[in-house]
């Protein structure tokens, strides 16, 4: 149980994991300063009110439910997925592609000039004739020698 925790601490995931809280955090700070100090403004504008809490609140025998507050919530949380999508993850996989297509070039023209290499250098029975045929020519050339 402790090995798979090892392995599972070890792999990359978890240092692509630790950077994507690091960065969700930067972006959500971002993102409460645009809801803070743009949106909030106008909310305040159109609704009166300083930010999206207290609208359609409804309060019974002293508990408040506030739906304002729940939009308010999914606000953030779009723009939030809406800014680590366009300025983390659109870029990432840009990058792996370039990388990935870059990979796949290298490979293919290792491949081509292994391929070249082969064809240029002679096939094992191609080898062991000209050895054979040289065997020939000098065994000829001592018979020659002797005679």
């Amino acid at each position: 149980m402790i090995e798979g925790f090892k392995k599972f601490i070890a792999r990359g995931n978890m240092i692509d994991m630790a950077v994507g809280v690091v960065m969700g955090g930067a972006v959500t700070t971002v993102v409460n300063a645009i809801v803070n100090s743009v949106i909030n403004p106008f909310i305040a504008m159109m609704f009166g009110k300083p930010n999206m809490d207290g609208l359609l609140a409804i309060t019974f025998n002293g508990a408040t439910v506030s739906f304002g507050a729940v939009l308010g919530a999914i606000l953030n949380f779009l723009i939030i997925a809406v800014a680590v999508y366009f300025c983390i993850l659109v870029p990432i996989n840009k990058f792996r592609d370039m990388t990935e297509a870059l990979l796949a070039k290298t490979k293919l023209a290792e491949q081509k000039e292994a391929e070249e290499k082969a064809a240029e250098e002679p096939s094992a029975e191609e080898q062991t004739v000209q050895l054979l045929q040289q065997i020939r020519d000098e065994l000829a050339k001592q018979n020659a020698a002797r005679n």
